[in-house]
Parts: structure tokens; C-alpha cells; sequence
């Protein structure tokens, strides 16, 4: 009686995944195949043309007036874009799940448009609004306010292509938790900026830090709308993927794969820091259960 329940039991729960060893180990080497010739062998390139000069030229690439200039400024662009989307994405998430009312699956669709717009259109978009020909330009250039060829343009071209990361992680997320226990924190007599920030934001930390991580990469590696609206003056309108186009252009090879490290080494921690958040939240979610 025992190995005929053990039977039905391995039977019930056996996997669905029907294939041969062979299937498997073809799907294994195609998808390793891919990974080595499009992501581990151009990193590879990058750091090897990076130190071919050895520390010395690497070390004077890096910290060039041009170089470290790029480097501040693609900071300063994500230190202050990057509040704005955490505001932005969690009030996002926060209506789409908490309220219902009209409109609500045209907002979602524009959430997503800077996924589907190249973001050279977004920043010709800019150009058109902000320009000293444009809609807004002349009233802004009149009153004190340049935006275009200057550091307010490149924020907003950068806020437009990485406003729907923090979002698109939390609306989901925030979907599946349901509003049981916020209505329970209400219920026991706590007001809604109490129950946020007792309840709501503690439930969504994780996803949160990971639409920051995402919307931060984005931020660091933005060239197409920047680069429209930056107007490339070197030392002072030039990220960092700008400048390397720049090194590039100028046949300073090593010096263009120096830059280009930082940023591929700013990748791998991101990507590191990602798996670190997503097992801390699966621990956790173990351990709650």
C-alpha cells in the first residue's frame, strides 16, 4: 500500500519537462553560446583594450580634467533624477493599485512609451518645446532659463527615458500584495501617510531597490536623448557615454575603452547588487512563511 501511494504521488507531481538529455544539453549550449559572444567577450574587449597601454596610460585616461568633468556631471544627473522617479513611481504604483477610475489604461500605456520611443525622438521632442526656436524656448531664454545645450535639458531627457522603470517594478508587484493590510492599518485607526510608511513601504522595499538599481544603470548609460539636447561642449555638457563617442571620434582608442570600463565595472556591480537584493528577498520570503 505504501509504494503504491509513493507511486501516485511521484506520478501526480512528476515534472512536465519531457525531453532528452540531448534537447536539454542543446538549449544549454545555444544559451551559453549567445551569453559568451554577446556579453562576456565584449567585456573582455573593453578591458583588455582598456589596459593594453598598461595602469599608467589607464590611470591618466580616467582621471583626464575632461574625463572626471564626465564623471560629476553623469553623477549630478543621476543623484538628481533619481528622487524624482522614486516619487514618481511609487505615487504610479500607488494609484494604479489602490484606486480605480477613468483613464487608467491610457496612463498605463504612457507609462510605457519611452520604452517604445527612441529616445533620439524624445530628444528631438525637447529640442521642439525648449529650443531658442522652439515652443517654450524664446519665454524661458527671455526670463534667465536655458534648457537646451545645457545640464536642465539633459536631466529632463534623462527623466523621460527612466521614469517607467521604478514604476513598471512596483505596479505589479504592489498588485500581487493586494490591500489587506493596509485596509487592516486603517481599520485599526492609523491615517494613509502612517499606514505608507508603517506598512506599504516596508512590503515593497525590495522592488523598489530594484527599480532604483534599473532606473540608476539606465540614468549612468544614456546616450541618444542626452546626446541631442547636450550640444556636446566638452568639459561641461559631455556624460560620460558622450565623451567616450567623443575619445572615439579622435582615434584615442585607449583612452575611449578606459571610460568605457568604468561604466562596463559600474554594470557588473549593478548586476551584482541586483542578485544580492533578490536573494535577501527571497530569504526573507522564507523566512516569513
Amino acid at each position: 500500500m505504501e509504494r503504491e501511494l509513493s507511486h501516485q504521488h511521484h506520478t501526480k507531481f512528476k515534472s512536465p519537462v519531457t525531453e532528452s538529455k540531448t534537447v536539454k544539453i542543446i538549449f544549454i549550449t545555444i544559451v551559453y553560446t549567445f551569453l559568451i559572444l554577446f556579453l562576456l567577450m565584449p567585456l573582455i574587449a573593453v578591458f583588455s583594450k582598456a589596459f593594453e597601454k598598461g595602469w599608467s596610460s589607464y590611470l591618466l585616461a580616467v582621471s583626464h580634467p575632461d574625463t572626471l568633468a564626465a564623471i560629476k556631471l553623469t553623477v549630478f544627473i543621476v543623484i538628481i533624477t533619481l528622487p524624482l522617479q522614486i516619487i514618481f513611481g511609487v505615487s504610479a504604483a500607488w494609484l494604479f493599485t489602490k484606486f480605480n477610475f477613468r483613464g487608467k489604461r491610457l496612463l498605463t500605456t504612457v507609462i510605457d512609451l519611452p520604452f517604445a520611443v527612441s529616445p533620439v525622438i524624445a530628444g528631438l521632442v525637447f529640442v521642439l518645446l525648449f529650443g531658442s526656436n522652439g515652443l517654450l524656448g524664446p519665454w524661458l531664454l527671455a526670463n534667465g532659463w536655458k534648457v537646451i545645450y545645457s545640464v536642465p535639458g539633459m536631466i529632463l531627457a534623462t527623466i523621460f527615458v527612466t521614469f517607467p522603470f521604478i514604476a513598471r517594478e512596483l505596479i505589479p508587484f504592489m498588485q500581487n500584495e493586494g490591500i489587506h493590510e493596509e485596509e487592516a492599518s486603517l481599520t485599526l485607526g492609523a491615517n494613509g501617510w502612517k499606514t505608507f510608511f508603517l506598512v506599504t513601504l516596508p512590503n515593497i522595499k525590495w522592488a523598489l531597490f530594484y527599480g532604483v538599481i534599473l532606473a540608476g544603470a539606465r540614468a549612468i548609460g544614456e546616450f541618444g536623448a542626452v546626446s541631442v539636447v547636450s550640444g556636446h561642449i566638452r568639459g561641461m555638457t559631455n556624460t560620460m557615454p558622450l565623451h567616450i563617442e567623443i575619445l572615439y571620434n579622435e582615434y584615442q582608442f585607449q583612452a575611449a575603452f578606459a571610460v568605457a570600463s568604468l561604466m562596463a565595472f559600474v554594470a557588473v556591480i549593478t548586476l551584482m547588487i541586483k542578485q544580492i537584493i533578490q536573494q535577501l528577498d527571497h530569504r526573507l520570503g522564507k523566512r516569513s512563511k
